[in-house]
């Protein structure tokens, strides 16, 4: 870094923390909106709570992907308009600095941060949505040692259901119990205790349910009445359920790393179906990319107002832009996976309009003299903004009746 100019140096210092500051802002929005479904969905299904921070964990990149170009995008358009408004921007200019020239440093951010983000949309983020579901699917299952919920009845397996009434010390401390299991030959025993308590035995799949001051049921057809005991402490063998195993990764969408989608959507054995919506993700994946090196260019356009306007325009269409391709992209990917266009062109059509966009907006700034890539919108934005102040004014010179 000390090798760089210094003019490099200073845009870089002032790219780099209004696009941490963003991306970090947007990741934690996202978690957090995420956070409560999440407890939300481990309450219902009773597992334990710090299956959510794992969960949340695998969520990351996929947050990373969306908030990487935002941060990107923000990160150059703050700098530069902080360069246009303070007219450093017209000082750098002055001494002969291009517009290209200005573009290195956040040219650099760009390739690096696709690089990084083409590292999460193509390998890192199919395994952690993989393991995401798998966590899921555990916790719908009960691998995850889902609790007995107090005060409801509960089914283990299909011939034994519990209750409990009151629960101490995690669970290793049960009060008021009631358990009734059936026999295939007809046979059910019952059973009530004032205490309980789980205890774990060489067989993983059986643990032991040990109650203590209770009565004890025991009906059957060759009964003529039901057998009653009553006990200090007695041992109940409670086999746990079988659990299946969880599918293999790719079974569902967006789990293939980018070569899979690749070799997927070359693979004539596989259902046409199958096909496109691997060839529509792939594209996908690849445009999200490449849209990276189109935000320097927009961002720089968007970035600096006319002259003497402190307008924040450029802010807001820069978001809408980003949040409108990458829509575009999502209903393109769709249109693919369904075969009404073919991927390819569905995916990349809107990306070389975006691109054109992108360019002109750069040349019409660098190039036209005194162009202004959103000069007309600035104007009606200035001209609203004047008729709401004095709509404003008017109002407030209104003299009040009681």
């Amino acid at each position: 870094m000390n090798k760089l100019p210094a003019i490099d140096r200073y845009i870089a210092r002032l790219i780099f923390f209004p696009m941490l500051g963003t991306l970090v802002l947007s990741a934690m929005l996202l978690v957090l909106e995420k956070m409560l479904r999440l407890f939300d969905f481990v309450a219902t299904e009773g597992g334990p709570v710090s299956v959510v921070w794992r969960m949340l964990a695998n969520l990351i990149p996929e947050y990373l992907s969306l908030g990487i170009p935002i941060g990107l995008m923000l990160g150059i358009l703050l700098a530069f308009r902080r360069l246009a408004t303070s007219s450093e921007l017209d000082v750098l200019r002055g001494v002969g600095m291009s517009f290209g020239r200005l573009l290195r440093v956040p040219y650099a951010f760009a390739f690096a941060l696709a690089l990084l983000n083409l590292a999460i949309v193509g390998f890192i983020q199919p395994y952690a949505r993989y393991a995401y579901e798998g966590l899921q699917f555990d916790l719908r299952s009960g691998a995850l040692g889902a609790s007995i919920k107090v005060g409801e009845f509960t089914k283990l397996g299909d011939r034994m259901t519990l209750r409990i009434e009151q629960s101490y010390d995690d669970g290793r401390s049960l009060r008021g119990i009631f358990v009734r299991g059936d026999n295939k030959d007809g046979q059910r025993v019952s059973a009530t205790a004032s205490r309980g308590q789980f205890l774990a035995t060489d067989d993983p799949n059986t643990i032991i349910l040990r109650l203590s001051q209770g009565v004890l049921i025991h009906e059957s057809p060759k009964f003529a009445v039901p057998r009653v005991l009553t006990f200090d402490n007695h041992d109940l063998p409670i086999p746990l359920p079988k659990i299946e195993a969880f599918r293999l990764r790719g079974g569902a969408d967006r789990e293939l790393t980018i070569p899979e989608l690749f070799v997927v959507g070359k693979d004539k054995t596989e259902p046409l179906k199958t096909r496109l919506e691997s060839r529509a993700n792939f594209h996908f994946r690849i445009v999200e990319v490449a849209s990276m090196f189109l935000v320097p260019l927009i961002a720089l356009a968007l970035a600096i107002p006319p002259k003497r306007s402190t307008s924040a325009l450029g802010v807001f269409l820069s978001i809408v832009m980003l949040v409108t391709q990458h829509k575009i992209n999502q209903y393109a990917e769709d249109m693919g996976a369904r075969g009404v266009i073919d991927p390819l062109i569905a995916l990349w059509v809107p990306f070389l309009l975006f691109a054109g966009l992108s360019v002109w907006m750069y040349y019409t700034l660098a190039h036209v003299p005194g162009g202004q890539p959103i000069g007309a919108l600035e104007r009606v934005a200035a001209k609203v903004g004047a008729r709401i102040r004095g709509l404003i004014r008017i109002f407030q010179r209104k003299p009040q009746t009681i």
